[in-house]
């Protein structure tokens, strides 16, 4: 482990296998709308959502190792990076980090690829870089990511429930300490949006939900917002009905109906969260 440090240390959640690789390549075309490059320094994601569609990475590691159960740090990740940005030259781009891995997961506070890769970028004014991160460790860079020219923050919430939050997202900043760091990140001026993803259907979803949601994003001082519907991926329903069927029973109709009819869901959904965007002043899109 890189121990550039010496006052951090490294809490994983139990159970998490934590391993070293080399990868080939660091900066790489994406089609995810609004970018064109992503950043991802790490395999696998201790954060250990039940919903995450990234879980199909598990096919490419010819592993049977669970996803939420295993990390991969790519440890020459930003020496690859500064050889790829070197040969993209002072021409622009917009660049994703935490497109199937979050950034600041619990390694990066000791290996601090992230950090690394936030140094290496700050040469290149003309770059966009977008972190979408579920974690407050984020906070540790505030000073690195100021020097970026063109550096925005998103923060992922499902909930703003700490108990249902602690069951979905097990490895994650409860959701309150997001919040806390999106409002300092926004008085220290980095512009910062939350993207509400998934739309947890029969639990985060709900009037009373959102509408705690929408309050507690607007006094934080979050004006812009993203949503999205649950990424109907096998693996990643199969993971969330067993989360369903033992901690939220009653909502497993309304998980049912959205895999029936998301057409519906989205359309009903969609007035919900406009109506609340337009009562707290906040920007709402749903993707």
């Amino acid at each position: 482990m890189n121990n550039n440090s010496n006052d951090e240390r490294v809490v994983l959640p139990r159970g998490i296998a934590v391993s070293e690789t080399i990868c080939k390549t660091a900066l790489n075309k994406t089609g995810i709308p609004g970018y064109q490059y992503c950043l991802n320094p790490y395999v696998g994601c201790a954060h250990a959502c039940s919903y995450c569609y990234a879980s199909f990475m598990c096919r490419f590691r010819g592993s049977r190792e669970p996803w939420g159960t295993f990390v991969e740090c790519k440890i020459n990740f930003p020496a690859v990076l500064e050889r790829q940005l070197k040969r993209l030259g002072p021409k622009g781009g917009s660049i994703m980090t935490g497109s199937v891995t979050d950034p600041y997961q619990p390694v990066e506070a000791g290996y601090r690829l992230t950090r690394s890769c936030l140094e290496a970028l700050a040469p290149y004014p003309s770059l966009e870089l977008g972190i979408l991160t579920k974690s407050a460790l984020v906070l540790r860079d505030i000073s690195l990511l100021q020097k970026l020219n063109r550096c925005t923050v998103g923060f992922s919430i499902t909930t703003m429930d700490d108990e249902a939050a602690r069951i979905l997202e097990p490895g994650a900043s409860p959701p309150g300490l997001r919040l806390a760091a999106a409002r300092q990140l926004i008085e220290a001026g980095i512009p910062v949006w939350v993207f509400i993803a998934p739309l947890l259907p029969g639990v985060g979803d709900s009037g009373e939900a959102l509408a705690a949601l929408f309050s507690s994003l607007k006094k934080a001082g979050v004006r812009e917002v993203m949503a999205d519907t649950l990424t109907a991926y096998p693996s990643a329903v199969g993971r969330l009905r067993q989360v369903y069927r033992r901690y939220f029973p009653a909502s497993l109709k309304v998980l049912d109906w959205y895999l029936k009819d998301s057409h519906d869901y989205r359309m009903i959904i969609e007035d919900r969260i406009n109506k609340l965007a337009r009562d707290n002043g906040i920007l709402f899109s749903l993707v």
